[in-house]
């Protein structure tokens, strides 16, 4: 096999084996996810329950940490982030 014909079989194997989830998150979904992000963290704040003790980027008040983060990481990563800020929020209100 020439060289060049190793490449293509190479990329080609790589594309066709790569998980789905491990492809990163599309702008569209990645707005979405921000603004989400976003209105999570307003909710959180404007509850004394919760506003001093979630700290960290998933507690960020900028859209471009959450946009920016979405962009680098599969839906799937997304959707687990989220998931997570959401339990977190239903937790520290509960209290």
């Amino acid at each position: 096999m020439t060289g060049r014909a190793l490449s293509v079989a190479v990329l080609s194997l790589a594309l066709i084996s790569e998980p789905t989830g491990a492809r990163a998150a599309d702008p569209a979904f990645c707005k979405q996810y921000a603004r989400a992000a976003l209105a999570e963290v307003r909710k959180a704040l404007e509850n004394p329950r919760c506003g001093a003790g979630l700290q960290g980027m998933r507690w960020s008040a900028e859209f471009s940490v959450h946009y920016e983060w979405c962009l680098g990481v599969s839906a799937d990563a997304a959707g687990a982030e989220r998931d997570a800020r959401s339990h977190d929020l239903t937790a520290c209100a509960g209290r």
